[in-house]
């Protein structure tokens, strides 16, 4: 692995916080490659991710509804650009890495199978004899094996730095499973360990996003109304401000007029609970926030309360829906059927996939009808099943 050498700085890269990953520091790549002369290891990362297949993809992957549901519905695609927006906003304020902040927002969700959560739940219980499905693997499988668009290696080959944080934005992964496992074992990304301060702002990054977009497509989708909205706390005082500011406002500038606030308190918030545990830290480089024994960015108590207030809400009015419940079934059924079909008649995979597969109901059968189904767009999911069910219609 190519060590630290003389990079190209970060914009603004002087006035970078101590804790902060920088770049001229980083712990390069696994396969060693000629630095860029006009950007850093961390803006290349970025790149290569927004270049990626898997990346495109997310436009035709579902968030919580199907893409032929609505052309306004956020997707995997959208919502990662929002979160992406909002990494970069917190990671200024705070004199991270921005780039890397953003490489990770916009890498977070590339492991995502077809039909959200409902398709990874259907993939992880088909795979549960062969290690489960989990898309934090899934994504850092899809940046360091699935993607193939360079001559000298497979994946992306992205710096230490940016696979680390796809691993573990989340928290320290005490008991690795799957393919995170298989590659820490040949690559370590010091899983025992919290990730580094842009890593822990991509994912509460996501949390931001998540909530509040969830709640304004929820409100698309009429499965509640603003005056439920209003009795929570967070937005409930954004929505009286709007009011209050705006009399008379339309129903339809109301909503994302709430979620704009929400949000931008929500990031207040952030950067100032976490200036505070940086302080009481006082961590002298980035491998102090990645030993500190809890995240250092995070919501304040009163935060993250509401938050979990917010979440609760869209669990019981969105998510348990019986609109969304009845996608969901109906999405997890063509997961079910395809890897069932798939397992144990692999010569009907592709051309590669089908080489890679081997025996039927082999574990390495299961596993490449996973990547497989794993990297399918909710369209061409259901294009696939009609393809293998239904004789009319030509393979």
């Amino acid at each position: 692995m190519a060590g630290p050498s003389s990079r190209p700085a970060a914009p603004g890269g002087r006035n970078l916080a101590p804790w902060a990953v920088r770049a001229e520091t980083s712990r390069g790549r696994l396969y060693p490659e000629p630095e860029d002369p006009t950007r850093s290891p961390f803006q290349r990362d970025r790149d290569r991710i927004l270049h990626s297949r898997a990346f495109r993809r997310l436009q035709y992957k579902t968030q919580v509804f199907v893409y032929h549901e609505g052309d306004h519905f956020r997707t995997r695609l959208t919502h990662s650009i929002e979160v992406a927006q909002i990494a970069r906003a917190i990671a200024r304020r705070l004199r991270l890495d921005e780039d890397l902040a953003e490489a990770l927002a916009l890498a977070h969700d590339l492991g995502h199978p077809p039909f959200g959560h409902a398709g990874e739940e259907a993939l992880d219980a088909a795979m549960r004899s062969h290690g489960g499905f989990d898309h934090n693997g899934q994504s850092l499988k899809q940046v360091t094996m699935l993607e193939r668009r360079y001559a000298g290696f497979d994946g992306l080959n992205l710096t230490w730095e940016t696979l680390e944080g796809i691993a573990k934005h989340n928290g320290p992964v005490r008991n690795p499973r799957g393919y995170i496992a298989e590659y820490d074992f040949r690559h370590s990304l010091d899983l025992s360990s919290h990730a580094s301060a842009e890593a822990q702002v991509a994912a509460i990054a996501d949390d931001i996003a998540y909530n509040n977009h969830d709640l304004e497509d929820g409100l698309r989708a009429r499965l509640f109304t603003l005056e439920e909205v209003a009795a929570l706390p967070l937005p409930g005082e954004a929505l009286a401000e709007v009011k209050l500011q705006h009399p008379g406002v339309s129903p339809e500038r109301l909503a994302p007029e709430m979620v704009r606030r929400v949000i931008g308190r929500m990031i207040n918030d952030v950067v100032a609970e976490t200036e505070r545990r940086i302080a009481a830290l006082d961590p002298p480089d980035a491998d102090a926030i990645r030993a500190a024994g809890r995240p250092v960015v995070a919501f304040s108590e009163a935060m993250a309360e509401a938050n979990r207030a917010v979440r609760e809400f869209l669990y019981a009015r969105m998510y348990r829906h019986w609109r969304v419940n009845r996608t969901a079934n109906k999405s997890k059924r063509v997961v079910q059927i395809l890897f069932q079909l798939l397992v144990g008649s692999p010569q009907m995979l592709p051309d590669g996939w089908r080489e890679r597969a081997g025996a039927p109901g082999s574990p390495a059968c299961a596993r490449a009808v996973a990547d497989y189904i794993a990297g399918m767009t909710d369209r061409f999911a259901l294009e696939e099943y009609r393809r293998l069910t239904d004789p009319a219609l030509p393979g």
